[in-house]
């Protein structure tokens, strides 16, 4: 079973920078494509940034310039550094894996980021 636990969530002023860290355990085929989404109090989820486990970046226009995606295959661990941040990048940031020979996906529980003086 497949499991997918975030950290580094929390209040950060405008301006700021925080990095969120995503441990994928279990079997975990590649390749694969893990990623970030994030979701907005009334908004529906949406992509931040995704990296393919050949290390190839995807960003949403929001984030371009301002966040950086990486992941440690040895570790299967994705990471988002977000800098710049704006009140407008509060939500539930979360973690989500693709295996894609199986087309399986998989969540985390998500981890709140609040950007706010």
């Amino acid at each position: 079973q497949v499991q997918l636990v975030e950290s580094g969530g929390g209040l950060v002023q405008p301006g700021g920078s925080l990095r969120l860290s995503c441990a994928a355990s279990g079997s975990i085929s590649s390749p694969n494509v893990m990623g970030w989404y994030r979701q907005a109090p009334g908004k529906e989820r949406e992509l931040v940034a995704t990296i393919t486990s050949g290390g190839s970046t995807n960003y949403a226009n929001s984030a371009k310039g301002r966040f950086t995606i990486s992941r440690d295959n040895a570790k299967n661990t994705v990471y988002l550094q977000m800098n710049s941040l704006k009140p407008e990048d509060t939500a539930i940031y979360y973690c989500n894996l693709v295996v894609l020979v199986y087309n399986s996906h998989y969540w985390g529980q998500g981890t709140q980021v609040t950007v706010s003086s």
